[in-house]
């Protein structure tokens, strides 16, 4: 019989299959346009446009089957290892946002690939008094700020004296866009809470991590001159890339750094007055028009919401301690006839997410079964150790930068694949791996070395 499984979000996480970029893209990095292309040109080669519902939006999902006592007490997920079951389906609630009505569907298996940089801004908390109502100026998300066309955004910040909360990708780009309405004339400040700047990426061999992770991290310092700015943080480079804070820095960037038309601060903590910015340790505020907020998004709180169920909601939420409980980073043991793809993230999240696809749809088809939900527990515990050994504080962001590997071995293996992608003894060892590396020729017969 045929089952209906119902993808939550359009993004790279729901998307299954090889497709190689258009040879015009040369950068290591694609810019966002080169993306979009990209991403179109996808959806156009496998005919997903006519399965897509645009502009709608999920606002909940039900599960209508066992109850949670009999749930608890199954020992396999799902009752039988399976994803799928004659007893329970889902219920999808789908808002239509032109037409301002709301669907019902039924799911046999629902994938969330909500994402986690979206949808739901993080916002600092402030003392009484000196937060964003102190302001005499305009504050805004980054979020609100990516969703102008770029007229709007330019026109925003023209002539404007604007302060950048934040020192990922985004607080970056933006300030290099602040200046670049401004003809490199009005000063764009940078307020880092935290993070590590670098413009290279280096393969990290697991022998010999700690010594390439001191050599990046001191090329970096003299190569950027973090010293000269006061930008060196307190943390080191093998850190930032075990918790997937590295950036790429904007072309470009350090030459307006130079100029003066993007100014450098290094705070953990910052509040507002009347003119602008109080940067924590100074007492002469930094004057501002306008404050951009580029300090994340609770993707935890957004994945959870979708659930009408509050015991799934805790389900999926997991102790505050720990990384989110997903065993294989996709499945909850508790949760039935349901996966998560694309919220955990790497230094490559289209592999993370190209990965998770391949072995939910082997899953999907019966190609192997999940172990018992003990065994799930126990392994998703031995993750979450492994995660904080690298990540420290920042383990809720499940980042796999340094795992990456053992993680697709682990998904190979699930699958029947060899978990040795490479030709040889010594290019096993030696040569990074990347996502030719795990190219398959058709569903569930991958290309062997």
């Amino acid at each position: 019989m045929e089952k209906q499984i119902a993808i939550v979000g359009a993004g790279v996480s729901g998307l299954l299959a090889y497709f190689p970029w258009p040879s015009s893209v040369t950068d290591l990095f694609p810019n966002q346009h080169q993306v979009l292309d990209y991403l179109q040109s996808y959806a156009h080669h496998f005919d997903l446009l006519k399965h897509i519902k645009f502009n709608t939006k999920v606002v909940g999902i039900e599960y209508e089957g066992a109850s949670y006592e009999e749930i608890e007490s199954w020992s396999l997920w799902n009752g039988n290892g399976q994803p799928f079951s004659s007893q329970g389906k889902w219920k999808v609630v789908v808002e239509d946002i032109q037409k301002q009505s709301t669907e019902v569907h039924q799911a046999d298996f629902v994938v969330l690939c909500v994402g986690r940089f979206s949808d739901v801004p993080h916002f600092p908390e402030f003392p009484p008094d000196r937060g964003p109502g102190a302001f005499h100026g305009k504050v805004i998300h980054s979020m609100d700020y990516a969703n102008m066309d770029n007229e709007v955004a330019a026109n925003l910040v023209k002539g404007k004296r604007v302060t950048v909360v934040g020192f990922q990708k985004s607080a970056m780009d933006i300030a290099m866009e602040c200046t670049a309405a401004n003809d490199s004339q009005n000063f764009c400040f940078i307020n880092p809470e935290e993070g590590f700047l670098l413009n290279l990426l280096a393969t990290m061999l697991s022998p010999l991590r700690w010594v390439f992770a001191k050599f990046v991290e001191s090329h970096i310092k003299k190569k950027l001159q973090l010293g000269k700015y006061g930008m060196v943080p307190k943390h080191s480079f093998l850190q930032d890339i075990s918790s997937c804070l590295i950036s790429m820095v904007p072309e470009k960037f350090y030459d307006r750094v130079e100029e003066g038309s993007i100014v450098l601060k290094k705070s953990q903590s910052f509040s507002f007055c009347e003119k602008g910015i109080l940067v924590d340790g100074e007492t002469t505020p930094l004057k501002a028009d306008l404050v951009i907020l580029a300090t994340g998004f609770r993707g935890d709180k957004k994945l959870k919401d979708i659930f009408v169920s509050q015991t799934f909601q805790d389900y999926i939420a997991g102790s505050p301690n720990e990384k989110l409980p997903l065993y294989r980073e996709m499945i909850h043991p508790q949760i039935p006839q349901l996966a998560v793809i694309g919220f955990s993230e790497s230094l490559s999240n289209l592999l993370v997410s190209e990965m998770g696809s391949r072995w939910l749809a082997e899953l999907l088809h019966g190609t192997f079964k999940l172990p018992s939900k003990k065994e799930m527990d126990m392994d998703t515990k031995e993750w979450d150790k492994c995660i904080k050994q690298y990540s420290g504080p920042y383990y809720r962001r499940s980042c796999l930068a340094v795992q990456q590997i053992w993680y697709n071995d682990q998904l190979c293996k699930d699958m029947g694949w060899n978990p040795k992608r490479k030709k040889g003894f010594f290019t096993e060892l030696f040569q990074p791996y990347g996502p030719m590396d795990y190219v398959s020729s058709s569903r569930g017969k991958p290309i062997e070395p």
